[in-house]
């Protein structure tokens, strides 16, 4: 195990730990730890999208800057409430919510190390179509480890979380790819910004708020 690797196992565990800690005390716990975390990402990607939105000096309300920051701003807000309605729901439905995402990542780096293979996209030349499978695969794992049913509507949520989590990921690269910056930050040894460590995550909740309060999965 490298060195690099090492820091960003250690860095994930603790993470993980925070944030189960945050979920499980209570709702005024979870609510502050969000504000906080969402309050970091929206500055991490002020920060990653200022060299290529802020090179045209225009009137504020004509700004690429300012738009791509409301941008973030209101859906960070989204953010926000569908995480507030799915504590709502129950503890352990977040973490679960939590684990296919881990799960997904985990997945994806596995595969995507040992079978390697064609690149997916352009965008980020470290996922593969191996990777993204990999992702699939063990994002229906957690249905196992919470004891759900493996029935169709059970598995399509979680191939659809997994998706959602990877495209989160693929859209915080290409604007990270656009504004030339490897890392969002450097809050997190081994991982960058806190933003590349939950940029699947975010995109997650409000698609799995809609499938939950919409649709009718769960």
């Amino acid at each position: 195990m490298t060195k690099e690797l090492k820091k960003r196992l250690i860095t994930s565990i603790i993470l993980f730990i925070l944030a189960l800690l945050c979920i499980l005390i209570n709702y005024i716990v979870f609510s502050i730890a969000a504000v906080i975390v969402l309050f970091i990402c929206f500055d991490e990607w002020c920060g990653i999208n200022y060299r290529y939105f802020s090179r045209k000096k225009t009137p504020l309300i004509f700004n690429p800057y300012f738009f791509v920051k409301f941008l973030g701003a209101f859906y960070l807000v989204i953010v926000f409430y569908s995480s507030l309605k799915l504590r709502d729901e129950g503890a352990v439905f977040f973490i679960f919510i939590l684990c296919i995402c881990v799960l997904s990542d985990i997945g994806g780096y596995i595969f995507g190390k040992l079978i390697g293979g064609k690149r997916l996209t352009k965008i980020s030349p470290n996922k593969t179509i191996s990777g993204s499978a990999g992702s699939f695969i063990f994002s229906l794992l957690t249905l196992i480890l919470f004891n759900y049913d493996l029935i169709l509507k059970n598995l399509l949520f979680c191939l659809i979380v997994s998706l959602s989590c990877q495209l989160g990921d693929l859209i915080i690269s290409y604007f990270k790819r656009l504004n030339k910056v490897k890392d969002t930050g450097n809050i997190l040894p081994g991982h960058g910004g806190l933003l590349d460590r939950i940029d699947g995550i975010i995109f997650v909740i409000p698609v799995v708020h809609i499938l939950k309060n919409y649709v009718g999965f769960f």
